[in-house]
């Protein structure tokens, strides 16, 4: 899956370079220029990608990693959580 997020990236890529809506000024819904509308539609699919590569694309294996507790880092963190005494 993460071959095809990476592919769609950079499908993206390509296609926003828009070089054929410049010189278009035709009226979309009556109010919103041609290009405009295609990069109000390209945000769309840059955030539907972004959210497929968190869902299916994330170095899982990076944030295990990161959350296993070390030595040094298991001392001073109970130093820090421990209560005071009295």
């Amino acid at each position: 899956m993460k071959k095809v997020v990476f592919g769609i990236v950079i499908l993206l890529a390509i296609i926003h370079q828009d070089f054929w809506w410049w010189g278009d000024r035709t009226l979309q819904f009556g109010f919103i220029p041609t290009g405009l509308l295609y990069h109000a539609m390209f945000s769309c699919m840059a955030a539907g990608i972004w959210f497929a590569a968190t869902k299916f694309a994330w170095p899982s294996e990076i944030e295990s990693w990161a959350e296993t507790p070390d030595e040094i880092g298991d001392s001073a963190s109970n130093k820090d959580t421990e209560e005071p005494k009295s």
